[in-house]
């Protein structure tokens, strides 16, 4: 070839890659939101900051293509360090193969920046939902919201451990819900597969829904998402956390003070270490579950389905078990009398997402390794999408709000108005792992700007 051509070559390259820049930086636009810049697709409108903290910053937008309203998160510093690239990346992963009506969707992933070389924001757009269940916690509920709430996050749980998920950061202000009483849980920065034979880091989930096998450093199970519903059922009866411990060792005493210090059998689990620390401890005959949540607490039993305060205290009991080995399980969950009036076979026994890379927990790799990955996700996306709509990919079960709630399998529709709500944040971003981020000083829910309020939710059956 000679110097000529090569250089006529390398002025042909030059222009496609200028003329495709200046295409790609028309598709977008930049616009402050708080103290960020959201560079986004020009879809996007009318964005508005709705939350923000160690994992990214959301705000709300109308979609002109979809024609709805979505929540749009910037992720934030995705590729400061390993941690959060691997973070990042998983989340990423796991959101675009989940498809479950009680699984936040995924509606669209992009980056403005045209080249691996310059890559550096990640934008996720999903599904807007009302309000987080912190504002739930503050409604006096009935039985039938209540277990049909909880129905739900045990439905999106079931799906998630069908494909070896365990979210291990279950929370309510990662659980979000619509006025008409259906839910769904998100954010999976912190979701793991469970096939795997390392020590899992005690470091998961707020310290208020930890549980105890993992404040003990034991290592854990699908179930250890179940001490989770469990601590959350008790805050919306209580209206209060049930365990808020200051630190690790606080939240064990917390524990063992409500719910008594475990058998000696338990204790021969621990590490030796572990073990002394918690034998020298002062013990606790701890309260039955009738002193921990009286009748009091709970709403009048239903006329309806014949839902009870005992019977949902008979699954407080099941699921705030100490021992893991002992604790019930998501499915025996979905067949207990409080929550199996609810049971859709559509809804329980959907098939489980399929996960490309089993291996993803154990992998290993640098920050520019890591970016590459989620460049390669983020592109890939981009390729099977055209004017806004997914191709290769059914239709997401949860990308629509459900019109009316499901009618009972073994009651008559009741009705219910309900007042609306301002549109609310679905993503969560409150810090959820202190150990990778230093900074991080607070684990309470503070995801949202709490300006928008939800005063009622409509009748679930």
């Amino acid at each position: 070839m000679t110097e000529r051509t090569l250089l006529d070559a390398q002025k042909a390259v030059i222009e496609d890659f200028a003329m495709n820049k200046n295409k790609r930086d028309r598709e977008f636009y930049s616009v402050d939101v708080g103290d960020s810049t959201f560079t986004v697709l020009k879809r996007y409108r009318n964005l508005r900051p709705i939350g923000s903290g160690a994992q990214g910053i959301v705000c709300s937008a109308y979609d002109q293509i979809l024609e709805r309203n979505v929540a749009i998160k910037k992720l934030s510093r995705p590729f400061q360090n390993q941690t959060h690239a691997k973070r990042a990346y998983r989340e990423l992963v796991l959101m675009k193969c989940v498809n479950h009506k009680n699984i936040i969707g995924l509606l669209n992933v992009f980056t403005p920046q045209k080249s691996l070389e310059d890559f550096q924001d990640v934008y996720l757009v999903m599904e807007l939902m009302d309000a987080n269940l912190c504002q739930v916690i503050q409604m006096e509920l009935d039985h039938e919201r209540l277990s049909y709430l909880l129905y739900q996050m045990l439905c999106g749980i079931k799906h998630l451990h069908g494909a070896g998920i365990i979210h291990r950061d279950l929370k309510p202000s990662n659980i979000v819900v619509k006025s008409d009483c259906t839910l769904k849980i998100l954010d999976f920065g912190l979701a793991r597969t469970a096939a795997t034979g390392l020590l899992m880091t005690p470091y998961v989930v707020t310290r208020y829904y930890r549980a105890p096998e993992v404040i003990l450093g034991m290592g854990y199970q699908a179930n250890v998402d179940i001490w989770s519903v469990g601590c959350i059922l008790a805050e919306m009866v209580r209206h209060k956390i049930l365990f808020p411990g200051r630190d690790y060792i606080d939240q064990w005493n917390k524990v063992i003070e409500q719910l008594g210090t475990p058998s000696q059998d338990f204790l021969m689990k621990l590490n030796h270490s572990v073990r002394t620390y918690v034998e020298n401890r002062p013990r606790y005959a701890g309260y039955s579950f009738e002193k921990l949540f009286p009748d009091v607490l709970f709403p009048a039993d239903s006329d309806h389905n014949k839902l009870k305060a005992s019977q949902a205290r008979d699954l407080l009991s099941k699921m705030l078990v100490i021992d893991a080995s002992k604790r019930i399980s998501v499915d025996e969950a979905l067949q207990h009398p409080y929550i199996n009036v609810w049971y859709d076979p559509a809804e329980v026994e959907a098939p489980p997402p399929k996960i490309p890379d089993r291996t993803l927990d154990e992998r290993d790799h640098t920050v520019e390794e890591w970016k590459e990955l989620i460049y390669k996700e983020v592109i890939e996306w981009e390729e099977r999408t055209k004017n806004g709509v997914i191709r290769g990919q059914p239709t997401a079960l949860g990308a629509a709000v459900i019109d009316s709630p499901p009618q009972p399998t073994s009651a008559s529709s009741s009705s219910s108005s309900s007042s609306s709500a301002n549109d609310v944040s679905s993503m969560s971003t409150e810090p959820t792992d202190p150990s990778s981020d230093p900074a991080v000083g607070s684990e309470t829910d503070s995801s949202l700007d709490s300006h928008t309020s939800l005063s009622a939710l409509a009748c679930c059956r």
